[in-house]
């Protein structure tokens, strides 16, 4: 594949692109639309929180019109996560997930499922890190494991079509695989990974199983994507039930540049070269939690947006020609509530904007770059 003509990035912005990409039409073209015209479709994490709370939640009449303009399938941030569900070894609390899945399921959205399995002990909830497995640790430890999925799998049916089954299983420092709690009550983490793809395989047959992480490719971390190509050859050695990739693609600008466009284009042949082995392999591909990290750009917004908009939207084409990838989601659609502000906070202070949405839920340059990527990639192969 060729790399991506700089020109075609930055000639007039995204804005211009997403304009002379698209035809005249009598209502402004959603994310949802845009996707769509490829057999793709745009969704986006949200969140529960109580009426009347100014929170990313379908209880927010401003955010939930958001997301029923723009989206078409949804996924919980947080509240699908072990230490939401799951307060201890024999009490799930499903309240919050709940009212999610029924308030999706009202309004004609599809749900993804995130995470079954969250691979990193600082995300277990306490008492899974100091669970006694007793004279039988790897019986007791599948066990534990097999509930949680079979419950989760058993409540919701064909409510989820699409699970996360396992996430971040890779130490982005060494390139191996992450022990646990679990890990080490079974023998180790290839066997928790497998085991925990199998279980959701039998629970939920209809279900795309994805293995999810982020691959640190903005940043150079090769044994990062060295270690999930080689996680990736080893399910499939091992006839591992895993249908797709998820890319996180928590894409970030973390140097100062005047180029954003340039940067993506220098990256490109990198990126390419580790999507190829990943499909080779037989695997399809999700963008799972799509937004940009702008700690290199100028505080100024004028800038900020257009670099923002620019890597964006030549990350996003690189994506987007790979007919293997399916749906495509952004990890929440509005800068106020974005997690990169308590995550990530800029040097200056000044608030994180790489979403599609401002901190007013105002559309921005990069909602623009992302529509005009969507009309024009290639047409998914399901």
């Amino acid at each position: 594949m060729t790399l991506i003509d700089r020109r075609s990035i930055l000639a007039g912005g995204a804005a211009m692109l997403a304009a002379q990409a698209l035809p005249a039409a009598s209502a402004p073209l959603t994310l949802k639309d845009a996707a769509a015209r490829h057999g793709r479709r745009f969704g986006s994490a949200f969140a529960w929180a109580p009426p009347g709370r100014d929170a990313a939640s379908f209880n927010n009449p401003a955010y939930a019109a958001l997301l029923q303009r723009d989206c078409a399938v949804l996924v919980a941030e947080n509240q699908m996560k072990w230490q939401a569900l799951r307060p201890s070894a024999d009490r799930f609390d499903f309240a919050q997930f709940d009212a999610m899945v029924d308030w999706a399921m009202r309004n004609g959205f599809m749900m993804r499922g995130h995470t079954l399995y969250w691979a990193y002990s600082k995300w277990f909830p306490a008492w899974l890190n100091t669970q006694d497995f007793g004279q039988r640790p790897a019986s007791a430890a599948a066990g534990i494991l097999d509930h949680h999925i079979d419950t989760i799998a058993k409540r919701y049916g064909r409510k989820i079509y699409s699970y996360d089954v396992v996430n971040e299983a890779v130490d982005p420092d060494t390139g191996a695989l992450r022990e646990t709690s679990l890990s080490r009550a079974m023998g180790g983490t290839a066997n928790v990974l497998d085991h925990a793809f199998r279980t959701a395989r039998a629970a939920a047959p209809h279900a795309e199983l994805v293995y999810n992480d982020y691959m640190s490719w903005e940043d150079g971390n090769e044994k990062h994507r060295v270690g999930v190509l080689s996680l990736l050859e080893e399910f499939r050695r091992r006839g591992t039930p895993v249908d797709a990739l998820g890319v996180q693609s928590h894409i970030g600008l973390f140097q100062p540049t005047t180029d954003a466009g340039v940067l993506a284009h220098r990256l490109e042949p990198e990126w390419r070269r580790f999507l190829d082995r990943v499909v080779a392999m037989g695997y399809r591909l999700v963008i799972t939690e799509f937004d940009v990290r702008d700690r290199g750009l100028p505080a100024a917004i004028a800038p900020r947006d257009r670099g923002v908009a620019d890597f964006a939207r030549a990350y996003l084409d690189i994506m987007l020609s790979y007919p293997q990838l399916g749906d495509v989601l952004a990890w929440g659609l509005s800068d106020r509530y974005s997690w990169l502000r308590g995550f990530e906070p800029r040097p200056d202070g000044a608030v994180a904007r790489g979403c599609p949405y401002d901190i007013d839920l105002k559309p921005k340059p990069l909602r623009d770059a992302m529509i005009a990527a969507l009309a024009n990639g290639t047409t998914h192969r399901r």
